[in-house]
């Protein structure tokens, strides 16, 4: 094995807005860097991985990956959840019964083994892009039936009140009085779902490419960036291997804080 030894013989100073190779970010092209070295010396803030790849710049495209798949997976499950619970709390009757006997099915199940057991009967190895997209197909499918079940609840009293049934009295179409009157007040509701949902959907698609059943190298991900601490000496060797797990500290802190605002619960209860 390769042994490394730290240079001081020279100073090598840091200097910003330098040019360099060029690089993509945001969709433009450029040149300049915000920091960078002179050649032949190289800087990593991070460290470096076992391949010799910069660990900063793999964080921060692997969050573009895990906090998207989060956000993406959040929007299918709350935009199912929803369309479902409207039309059974709207209709009732045998569209109410199916709707609410499926959700019993899913939420019975343990939510985390039912999402290992529907990624494992797919193909294990895709492009990235495919299993990006698989990822968030499952992850968002899985679990539509409690925010479901909490529109579904919702919608049942709203269709009650007084301006609801005077606007059907007046021949207001359905779609006229859920657009109007009842979806507005599930708005509420489904930000706050949203807000506990997504930092659950971003652990998922952690937990999956840390197993290796979601995206693989070599696309980062914070999932299998962490799965290099399966090696115990990584693990007790190269502390900065451990920045994904720490980050996701904040942003689940941040979700919660923002869950918790006044108006989310107000509405929620």
């Amino acid at each position: 094995m390769g042994r490394y030894e730290e240079d001081r013989s020279r100073a090598v100073p840091v200097r910003f807005l330098v040019a360099g190779p060029p690089r993509a970010a945001a969709g433009l092209r450029g040149r300049r860097h915000l920091f960078g070295v002179e050649e032949p010396a190289r800087i990593f803030l991070l460290g470096t991985d076992g391949l010799g790849r910069d660990q900063l710049s793999r964080l921060l495209h692997g969050a573009q990956i895990s906090l998207a798949a989060g956000l993406l997976a959040a929007a299918l499950s709350l935009g199912l959840g929803w369309l479902l619970g409207t039309l059974a709390g709207f209709y009732g009757r045998w569209i109410d019964a199916v709707v609410m006997r499926g959700a019993e099915l899913f939420l019975a199940l343990p939510w985390l083994y039912l999402l290992f057991a529907v990624r494992a009967v797919l193909p294990l190895h895709l492009p990235a892009g495919r299993a990006f997209l698989m990822v968030v197909l499952v992850v968002g499918l899985v679990d539509w039936a409690r925010p479901a079940r909490l529109v579904r609840g919702l919608v049942l009293s709203a269709r009650e009140r007084n301006y609801v049934m005077a606007a059907r009295g007046f021949g207001a179409s359905d779609l006229y009085v859920i657009r109007r009157h009842i979806a507005p007040q599930t708005r509420r509701l489904v930000l706050t779902q949203a807000a506990l949902l997504v930092p659950q959907y971003i652990l998922a698609e952690v937990t999956l490419s840390f197993l290796g059943l979601g995206v693989s190298e070599p696309v980062p991900s914070w999932g299998n960036m962490l799965a290099a601490l399966q090696h115990y000496h990584v693990l007790v060797s190269y502390w900065w291997m451990w920045a994904p797990g720490l980050l996701l500290v904040p942003i689940f802190l941040a979700y919660s804080a923002l869950a918790e605002a006044r108006p989310g619960r107000a509405e929620a209860t």
